[in-house]
């Protein structure tokens, strides 16, 4: 079996078949809903870590968590 990248997941067969199932507007609801949930969640987490900062360097840190690094 050929190893993987780290960090790298494997979807489950059935959550695949339910995916395909979908709509491509589906799939596209589904992923911007999670991608909300991540953001407001880790929004939430730097905010406890770091109550004195500002909103605008809460977002810019929940930007470079989502985005690994990229901006």
């Amino acid at each position: 079996m050929e190893k993987l990248p780290r960090g790298f997941e494997v979807i489950d067969d059935a959550m695949a078949e339910v995916l395909r199932a979908k709509s491509p507007a589906e799939r596209l609801a589904i992923a911007h809903g999670m991608w909300s949930h991540a953001s407001q969640l880790l929004q939430r987490v730097i905010k406890a870590e770091h109550p004195d900062w500002t909103p605008q360097q809460i977002q810019s840190q929940v930007a470079q968590r989502l985005l690994n690094g990229a901006i």
